[in-house]
């Protein structure tokens, strides 16, 4: 198990990379598994998740070329749908959450897909019940074996079909998307999730020939072809990160210029830290976030005290809520932390309340943050990370920390993060990788 040595308590100055979005990723790889076709995706993130998701595909029978770095070419000309029913395939998938979107693209062009009960963070519950239920849908038949933990879809005649989602799932969504293209009539997706990364993927499958109205919105029409073609495309870079970088800026004093942002694809991400009293400019589509001495919270318009709470989009990403309560550690003022889609992903805030943060954990769900307006800094500790978010939250925790931390289960990070010692100490950080 790695570990990071952390010696906080230094400004950082320079310009940061966003590298590219690794949920955008992890889909826009699945969706390759739909043409025999050669498909090049440019900016792929060089992180844990992300490779063995293409190593998965490639013990499936894909090739994949690297011609260059965060550059792959996909040919699933020869897919091996038997090797869906191995061990090994059952362990390699079964520790990949992301791995259950290869369903969708395998149902709609084989017929058939396996996979196994998928892994990924452990933050809550995360069902795949509007997956499965939007196959069926589509005509499939859809079987779980309780003993193996193994899931088995099969469906040689699907048929378009008219389905309202049960939740605006953004894997659920991508999936059903995914088998729907290559199904014969038309299928109408209601309360789709609308996020970038499903943007994306509708873009993608669009330039492959697919035929699908409602991008932006969570009404997708998609008439089905028979076939797609190849292409190429380039992922996003990761919003998560970046909203994770303007965190660590003002956490730590620091001047910090994250380059190309892809600005107009961030939503409500750059106005919620605003809110927090942290200052940004745009300048094209970079985001500056200058040096400050401190950020004042804001308040609602009655003088109550703020609630920053995760929502579908175009509402805030729960995948920030870890960044947003770390850096309201050190704010002026207070402010309430609502976590509404996962109910395990607040448990992390002990460590910080070992750190000396003043946080009140109200629930698995809330936690409301006085801040300290920076006049006491956190206190350094041996930490583990949990998952790949609050794994984050607390190096940004860390590098404010005057001393030395000790983050263990790096691991988790890595699978989020790609080189993220490397890149801050590019900048003025110190982190030592152990292990």
């Amino acid at each position: 198990m790695a570990t990071f040595e952390v010696y906080g308590g230094r400004q950082l100055k320079g310009e940061l990379h966003p590298q590219g979005a690794k949920n955008e990723a992890l889909q826009i790889i699945c969706a390759t598994l739909l043409t025999p076709e050669k498909v090049t995706i440019k900016n792929i993130p060089n992180i844990r998740d992300v490779l063995k998701l293409i190593e998965l595909l490639e013990c499936m029978g894909v090739e994949v070329e690297h011609p260059e770095p965060s550059v792959c070419i996909f040919k699933a000309q020869n897919v091996n749908v038997e090797y869906l029913t191995t061990d090994d395939f059952k362990n390699k998938a079964a520790s990949l959450r992301g791995s259950i979107m290869v369903v969708g693209p395998l149902l709609a062009r084989f017929g058939i897909a396996y996979i196994p009960k998928p892994g990924g963070d452990k933050i809550g519950r995360r069902r795949l019940d509007t997956h499965f239920i939007g196959f069926e849908k589509l005509g499939a038949k859809f079987n779980f074996d309780t003993k193996e933990s193994f899931f088995k879809v099969e469906g040689k005649n699907l048929k378009g079909a008219y389905m309202l989602l049960d939740e605006a799932s953004v894997t659920g969504t991508a999936n059903i998307l995914m088998a729907a293209v290559l199904t014969p009539g038309k299928t109408t997706i209601f309360n789709a999730a609308c996020e970038p990364y499903v943007q994306q993927l509708s873009k993608m499958l669009v330039s492959m020939g697919a035929r699908i109205s409602g991008i932006g919105s969570n009404l997708l029409n998609i008439e089905g072809v028979e076939n797609l073609e190849g292409c190429v495309h380039t992922i996003l870079p990761d919003m998560i990160e970046i909203g994770s970088f303007i965190g660590l800026a003002a956490m730590t004093h620091s001047d910090i210029t994250i380059k190309n942002v892809a600005y107009d694809e961030l939503g409500i991400i750059p106005d919620s830290f605003t809110r927090l009293g942290i200052k940004m400019e745009r300048i094209g589509d970079d985001i500056h976030i200058p040096e400050q001495s401190n950020y004042e919270i804001d308040t609602f318009i009655d003088g109550s005290i703020l609630t920053i709470a995760d929502a579908t989009w175009p509402g805030l990403t729960p995948d920030l809520l870890s960044i947003f309560l770390v850096v309201a550690t050190q704010a002026k003022g207070s402010v309430l932390i609502h976590q509404k889609m996962f109910e395990s992903r607040l448990f992390f805030v002990d460590k910080l309340i070992d750190m000396g943060a003043q946080i009140i954990l109200c629930d698995p769900h809330r936690a409301t943050v006085i801040g300290h307006n920076h006049q006491m800094q956190l206190r350094p500790t041996t930490m583990t990370s949990p998952d790949i978010r609050a794994g984050v939250a607390l190096l940004i925790a860390a590098l404010s920390a005057d001393g030395k931390s000790t983050i263990h289960n790096i691991e988790q990070i890595d699978r989020g993060y790609e080189n993220i010692d490397q890149r801050l100490n590019a900048i003025g950080a110190d982190i030592r990788r152990i292990g």
